[in-house]
């Protein structure tokens, strides 16, 4: 696997929004559905099995009815929360600035 991969997976931002909720404690499915705006139960599912594989997530399923999976972070997975975490930090601080350099620039160009 090339590097250029590996920063394309952690840098997607699905995968980024699970890390930070996973980066306290473990989750239910339906936990992180509902903390994560606007992705889709089949993106989830996608981006919960690419972190398992990448090794960065642990997935265990507690047999009962109906069975519980819980998710959580790897010690590779933690170590990756606390860049991660930064870096969702930068971004919320910096919403307003970006909003309104988009702005600006879409009034440049006319664009509305």
């Amino acid at each position: 696997m090339k590097a250029s991969q590996v920063l394309s997976r952690i840098g997607d931002k699905w995968s980024v929004l699970v890390i930070m909720l996973l980066r306290d404690r473990s989750r239910r499915f339906s936990e992180l559905k509902r903390g994560i705006d606007g992705i889709s139960q089949r993106m989830l599912t996608l981006t919960l099995r690419n972190l398992e594989r990448d090794g960065l997530v642990i997935r265990t399923v507690t047999p009962s009815i109906p069975p519980r999976v819980d998710y959580e972070l790897t010690e590779m997975g933690h170590s990756l929360a606390e860049p991660v975490q930064a870096l969702g930090a930068w971004a919320f601080r910096h919403l307003a600035q970006i909003d309104a350099a988009q702005a600006r620039y879409d009034a440049q160009l006319g664009v509305s």
